[in-house]
């Protein structure tokens, strides 16, 4: 069985709210360079000695932290707050937490 086979075998036993789903990220997937078609483009960037224009700076994605990390992770990001707005975010967090459950 191919991968077409099976993924439609997998549609005709999905409901419809997941089918949606699926086509939107299918579709968003479609609409994504590939791998090849981004390091072909920065490949041709970098041999284009006409070019006057500067290029836009690369984003990379960020490693995710893993679930089960313990809170010694997190003090990398102590006292890294940007912005004015921390007592406000602050008491936004007082006003609208509420009391857990265990």
């Amino acid at each position: 069985m191919n991968i077409k086979e099976i993924l439609l075998q997998e549609i005709e036993s999905s409901s419809d709210v997941l089918l949606a789903q699926t086509l939107d990220f299918l579709r968003s997937l479609k609409t994504k360079p590939t791998t090849e078609e981004i390091s072909l483009d920065l490949s041709t960037e970098k041999n284009d000695d006409t070019s006057n224009h500067q290029t836009e700076p690369q984003i990379h994605e960020a490693t995710p932290i893993l679930r089960g990390s313990k809170a010694e992770d997190l003090l990398k990001f102590a006292g890294t707050w940007q912005g004015d707005d921390f007592e406000e975010c602050l008491q936004l967090v007082y006003e609208t937490r509420s009391s857990a459950e265990f």
